[in-house]
């Protein structure tokens, strides 16, 4: 273990779980349509995400950079693919009535 920085590691788990926590409220956000959230949780993930460019380019800056271009990009996918509404989707099938009805 003489080449893992222990704080490192707890560093990647920590950024990993809260990640895993962000996008599934992304995804939240994308089926109940909600442009601004979706669009923010986007970003959000992608802040935590960029843990990687970090590594790689030593360079923090990148980050705004990213977080810019993912609010962008979900917020103009949620407004091209829903159109401007906010409410989910109806449900898929008829909902099961309560009461037998006579034959």
């Amino acid at each position: 273990m003489s080449g893992i920085d222990p704080l490192l590691a707890a560093g990647v788990v920590v950024a990993t779980a809260a990640t895993d926590a962000v996008y599934v409220l992304f995804t939240s956000a994308v089926i109940a349509r909600r442009r601004t959230s979706a669009a923010t949780w986007s970003s959000i993930w992608y802040l935590l995400s960029s843990f990687a460019v970090i590594s790689y380019t030593n360079n923090w800056i990148y980050i705004v950079f990213a977080a810019a271009g993912s609010w962008i990009g979900a917020f103009l996918t949620m407004t091209f693919l829903h159109g401007h509404t906010g409410s989910p989707p109806g449900p898929l099938s008829p909902a099961i009535s309560a009461k037998p009805t006579a034959e």
